[in-house]
C-alpha cells in the first residue's frame, strides 16, 4: 500500500518542509555577524548526521549569507576544505571524547564575545551556552531504543537532551515524526520545534539505460537487482528483509540479487554472518561505499528496499527517489511522511507483506516506472538550498 503524509504537529511550525512555499531568504548581513558550529558530526563523517552537516555548511558558507561561519571541533574534521575555502575558520580543541569537549571546553571558547549564534546539529547543547543558540534533533533513538546503541552514544545524549531543549531558543526537527516525539516526550518545548525537511544533492539522479546496464554488468546482475542501503544494525530491520528476499528466491531461483550497502554497526554481528551465508545465494555485500559509488548503486537497482523500524527523516529512500528508483519502505515514523505516494509502504515487521510488495514491483514494470517518475517528482521538492533558507529563518528567530 502507499503512505502519505501525516498532518503537521500540533504546537510546532514548518520552515522549509516539502510541499510548502519556500521561506524567504533572509538579506545579507551588514552586522557582520558570526556563528559558530559544532563539527563533531565531521570527524566521522560517514553518517547520516555528517551528510547533514555537510550539505547544509556548504550552502550556509555562500558569499551572501547572513552569518560568518566558524567551525569547532575536538579533533580535526574530514570534508572540512571545501568549506574552509569557502570563508569557513576551523578551530579544534583537542579531548578525548566528544562529549567532554562539549561540556568542558565548548563553553569557554563561546563565552569570548566573538559568536552571535550558536548550532548544534548533534542534538544536544552544551549545558553552560553562553550565546543563543539552535539545536537539530534527528530522532530519538537514543531515548526510545536505548539498546540500539552503545553505552558511549546513550550517555553523550540522554543526561544532556532535556536540558538542551530547554536552553534552545529554537529546535529543529528533521520531519513531523519526529517534532511529533519530541512534542510527546518534552512537550515544553513544543512551541519552539521547527521543522525543516532534509535535502537531497543534485547528483543523485536517474541515469540512462548505457549506464544502468554498465553498472549492473559491474556487479554481476545484467538484469538488475534489489537494493538497500544503511548501517547494517537491528533497528535497520534487514533481517526482515533477507527472510522476505529468501522467500522470493525459494519460490523463483531467478529472482533478482538483492545488494547490500553499509558498514557494521552496533550488535551486528549475528547479522554479519548470515549475509555472508547468503553470499553464494545471490546476496551481493557492497559494504561501506563512497558517493560516487553510492550514487551508481542507486541508478542501477530495480526497487530500493528500506524496512527500518525507525527513521527522523530517511535519507536514503529519498535519494533512490531521485534516482528514479521505486521504493518500498516501512509504514513507520518518517518514512511515509518522506515517501508520501510515491512509493509502497509496509508493516516493517510483516516479511510476507514486505515480500509481496517487492515482487509486485518486479513483476509489474508498469507499476516500477510509475513510482520512479512519481519518486522523481517528489524528491525535487527536497533540496538542501530549501533546507539552508529553511535554517536561516529559525536562526534569525533565535537571535532576534
Amino acid at each position: 500500500m502507499t503512505g502519505g503524509r501525516p498532518d503537521a504537529t500540533e504546537g510546532s511550525s514548518r520552515t522549509g518542509g516539502a510541499g510548502e512555499p519556500d521561506p524567504p531568504s533572509p538579506p545579507p548581513s551588514s552586522s557582520g555577524r558570526r556563528a559558530a558550529v559544532d563539527l563533531r558530526a565531521l570527524v566521522p563523517e560517514a553518517t547520516g548526521i555528517g551528510v547533514y552537516t555537510r550539505e547544509l555548511l556548504a550552502r550556509l558558507t555562500r558569499p551572501d549569507a547572513p552569518y560568518r561561519w566558524l567551525g569547532l571541533a575536538h579533533r580535526e574534521p574530514r570534508g572540512a576544505a571545501p568549506l574552509a575555502a569557502a570563508g569557513m575558520e576551523v578551530e579544534v580543541r583537542p579531548a578525548p571524547l566528544g562529549v567532554l569537549w562539549q561540556q568542558l571546553r565548548l563553553p569557554s571558547r563561546l563565552a569570548r564575545g566573538d559568536v552571535d549564534l550558536f548550532w548544534s546539529p548533534l542534538t544536544t547543547l552544551p549545558l553552560r551556552c553562553p550565546v543563543p543558540a539552535v539545536v537539530t534533533v534527528h530522532d530519538l533513538t537514543a531515548l526510545l531504543f536505548p539498546e540500539a546503541h552503545r553505552a558511549k552514544v546513550r550517555w553523550s545524549i540522554l543526561p544532556f537532551l532535556g536540558r538542551s531543549l530547554a536552553l534552545a531558543r529554537r529546535v529543529v526537527a528533521v520531519s513531523e515524526a519526529t517534532a511529533r516525539d519530541l512534542a510527546f516526550h518534552f512537550p515544553e518545548s513544543r512551541e519552539k520545534v521547527r521543522v525543516v525537511a532534509e535535502g537531497v544533492d543534485p547528483r543523485f539522479r536517474p541515469a540512462g539505460a548505457e549506464e544502468v546496464a554498465r553498472i549492473r554488468a559491474s556487479l554481476g546482475a545484467p538484469d538488475g537487482y534489489l537494493l538497500y542501503v544503511g548501517t547494517l544494525e537491528p533497528r535497520k530491520n534487514l533481517s526482515t528483509l533477507l527472510t522476505a528476499w529468501e522467500a522470493l528466491v525459494a519460490d523463483d531461483p531467478r529472482f533478482p540479487p538483492l545488494v547490500v550497502a553499509g558498514g557494521p554497526g552496533w550488535k551486528s554481528r549475528r547479522l554479519a554472518a548470515r549475509l555472508a551465508a547468503l553470499e553464494g545465494s545471490g546476496l551481493i555485500r557492497a559494504g561501506r561505499v563512497g558517493d560516487d559509488r553510492l550514487v551508481e548503486l542507486y541508478r542501477g537497482a530495480r526497487a530500493f528496499v528500506y524496512p527500518s523500524l525507525y527513521e527522523g527523516f530517511g535519507l536514503p529512500p529519498l535519494e533512490a527517489m531521485a534516482c528514479g528508483v521505486p521504493v518500498v519502505v516501512a509504514d513507520a515514523s518518517s518514512l511515509p511522511e518522506v515517501v508520501g505516494d510515491a512509493g509502497l509502504t509496509v508493516d516493517p515487521r510483516d516479511a510476507a507483506g514486505l515480500a509481496h510488495a517487492i515482487g509486485r514491483l518486479v513483476a509489474d514494470p508498469g507499476l516500477a516506472a510509475e513510482l520512479g517518475a512519481k519518486g522523481a517528482e517528489r524528491a525535487r521538492r527536497f533540496t538542501w538550498e530549501r533546507t539552508a533558507r529553511g535554517m536561516e529563518e529559525v536562526f534569525a528567530e533565535a537571535v532576534d
